[in-house]
């Protein structure tokens, strides 16, 4: 059986109250949420509330889920509409959020080793540059591996409108990256 069809088995079992089965959606779906909330948001301290929220609307409303998209772009919409609200609504400054789940091979040398934390907090200045809605759509594309039509479902525009978010996105990178990026490679 495929991961959709378990993930919507999941969800309809959901929707009966089935708390084994929200479990184990919340077990499938805790890490990408936080990987996402994480680098959306880039406030560490919100993530937890957030994916809370997130999956106290996909328990309340599992119901509602009528198949028409992947479950993952279901929940993922919800999530994004949570963080969206939450950014709304704060007027703090961002702090760096530095991803250490994927450090250097343990072989690298300390040269190695200071060019990739040198690269990462580029880039994620960079990214904290970026517009909310073209940071969702650059994280969604290239950590989540996520297409640009179901990209669109989760934020709630036309694809054409992701494209050219991700064109915008991609153009600002570029910008602020220029010049750097050679230092490294």
């Amino acid at each position: 059986m495929s991961a959709e069809r378990v993930e919507a088995a999941l969800i309809s079992r959901t929707a009966s109250g089935e708390l084994p089965a929200f479990e184990a959606l919340y077990r499938v779906y805790h890490p990408r949420l936080t990987r996402f909330l994480e680098r959306m948001t880039r406030r560490p301290a919100l993530v937890g509330e957030l994916l809370n929220d997130t999956m106290l609307v996909v328990w309340n409303r599992a119901g509602t889920y009528n198949g028409q998209c992947q479950v993952s772009t279901w929940i993922f919409a919800i999530a994004y509409r949570n963080a969206i609200k939450a950014l709304s609504r704060l007027d703090e400054p961002v702090e760096d959020a530095r991803d250490d789940a994927h450090p250097a091979p343990l072989e690298s040398g300390p040269e190695y080793r200071a060019a990739q934390s040198q690269l990462h907090v580029q880039l994620t200045q960079a990214l904290d540059h970026l517009s909310v809605e073209q940071r969702a759509v650059v994280q969604l594309t290239y950590f989540h591996g996520i297409g640009y039509r179901e990209i669109g479902q989760i934020v709630g525009c036309p694809v054409d409108t992701v494209k050219t978010r991700m064109f915008h996105a991609r153009r600002r990178l570029k910008e602020l990256l220029a010049g750097r990026m050679e230092d490294w490679l």
